[in-house]
Formats: structure tokens, C-alpha cells, sequence
């Protein structure tokens, strides 16, 4: 298990794609062991594993209205436990406590080596490492029964992270997309929108959730979910899609 560099041109398919490896964790400078394989003979892993997953809910308004709820005057903030955390094509498993799991596709924000704590915009900015895909599976009937969150996100394999961190990368104004299907010519899409609708945008989020706990290396935030948001069951396959990026494709199934 290492990481690695995707060499190639993600927006033309995995086909051509290569992995260099590289030597220890990539926040340093990046030293090549000189390993590199093919896309298609490695099984690609949640491209980090974070101390903590730290989430923002109603970052986007039609969200908020489709539960009925206004948007909130600061970031509504909550955690996911590293637990919860899962890669691509891993299954993402349906709780028996639960009879209304559901996806939200979300960007995911990667922080970088010099971490944050109480940064404001600019220093925020630097702390940010790259970007990636999640979905941010919830229990919506725990959720609503709960009356707070901890036990309707936080079930293992409840946060599907990847395929992959693409750096250097301008997220303002992103597609974002959901699709769900029982296979892979019939995948419906569920949620469709842009990045340029969030509330707060994510300098401001890194920011924010710094000045209320230090964001570590490799901890992730994720920015909230577009309108669109539906159930799952046992043999759907869900896939987040995010323009710059690429797609997180997990299939779903019961807790055995």
C-alpha cells in the first residue's frame, strides 16, 4: 500500500492511466521510487485517511429547501468519524437501523501539510492541499429522529472518499453530479449542481471550522450537498461525479 501520481489525462477515461509511486505521504516533496503500474492492475484505496471528516450541512440552498429548513447565518458544522471512510468501488453498507440511507454528493476539501488553525482567508487558502469527491451517506430517518447527527452519518462505509486528490485546481464553479442505477447504462441522475451556488464558499469554510478546531493534515472537509438528494437500496450502484476531478463510483448492500 503506498501512494502514488496519476500520470495521464483523467478526462479521457482510465484507459492510458498510469501510477507513480512515491515515498511516504505526498504533503512534502514528492520523491518517485521509480515503481509504476497501470490503472487498471492497482485497487485504488481512499486517497487519505483523515483524523477527522469535518462536514458542513445546507451549504446550498435548494438543499436547504427540500428539507424545509432555512439557511443558516454561519456554517453549520458536523463530524464524520474516520471510520466512516471508505474508497472507491467499495460498498457502501445499508444499517438495519435505518430505513432511509441516502447519498449527498459532495467536493471534498484535502488539507495540506501546514494544516490550520484560526486562519483567516488567505492562510486558509494555503492550507489547502487538492480536492476530491465524497458522498456523504446519511440515515435521513435517524437524522430526523436523533435530532442531532452523530449516529446518522457516522455508520462505517458511510463516507466514500476518491477516486483521487487533483491539485491546483480552481473550484469555483464546478459541475456536480449524482447518479444511481442497478447497472451501468441505467444510471439516473439524481443531483446536478455547480459549485458556484454554495453559501459559503471554501476558503471561508477552511477558515471558519479553523478558528473552531485545527484542521490537521490530511483532514478533509466536506462543502455540502446540491438539491436532489434520495433513498438507496440493496443493489444500487451511486456515483459522484465532479467536473476537474473525475468520479467516485461505490455499489450498495446490506449489512451482512
Amino acid at each position: 500500500m503506498s501512494f502514488g501520481v496519476v500520470e495521464g489525462e483523467p478526462e479521457a477515461g482510465p484507459q492510458g492511466l498510469t501510477i507513480a509511486e512515491i515515498e511516504g505521504h505526498p504533503f512534502g516533496s514528492i520523491q518517485f521510487s521509480g515503481a509504476r503500474w497501470a490503472l487498471s492492475d492497482v485497487r485504488l484505496l481512499s486517497p487519505i485517511l483523515p483524523s477527522k471528516v469535518v462536514c458542513v450541512g445546507r451549504n446550498y440552498a435548494e438543499h436547504a429547501a427540500e428539507h424545509g429548513s432555512e439557511v443558516p447565518k454561519e456554517p453549520l458544522l458536523f463530524l464524520k468519524p474516520s471510520t466512516s471512510v471508505i474508497g472507491p468501488r467499495d460498498a457502501i453498507r445499508l444499517p438495519v437501523f435505518s430505513k432511509q440511507v441516502e447519498h449527498e454528493a459532495e467536493l471534498a476539501v484535502v488539507i495540506g501539510a501546514p494544516g490550520a488553525r484560526r486562519a483567516d482567508r488567505a492562510a486558509a487558502e494555503r492550507a489547502i492541499f487538492g480536492y476530491t469527491c465524497a458522498n456523504d451517506v446519511t440515515a435521513r430517518d435517524l437524522q430526523r429522529s436523533d435530532g442531532q447527527w452523530t449516529r446518522a452519518k457516522g455508520f462505517d462505509s458511510f463516507c466514500p472518499i476518491g477516486p483521487w486528490i487533483t491539485t491546483g485546481l480552481d473550484v469555483r464553479d464546478l459541475e456536480i453530479r449524482c447518479e444511481v442505477g442497478r447497472n451501468p447504462e441505467e444510471m439516473e441522475v439524481r443531483q446536478l449542481g455547480r459549485t458556484k451556488d454554495m453559501v459559503f464558499d471554501v476558503p471561508a469554510l477552511v477558515s471558519y471550522i479553523s478558528h473552531v478546531m485545527t484542521l490537521l493534515p490530511g483532514d478533509v472537509v466536506l462543502t455540502g450537498t446540491p438539491a436532489g438528494v434520495s433513498p438507496l437500496v440493496d443493489g444500487d450502484t451511486v456515483s459522484v461525479r465532479i467536473e476537474g476531478i473525475g468520479e467516485l463510483s461505490n455499489p450498495v448492500v446490506p449489512v451482512a
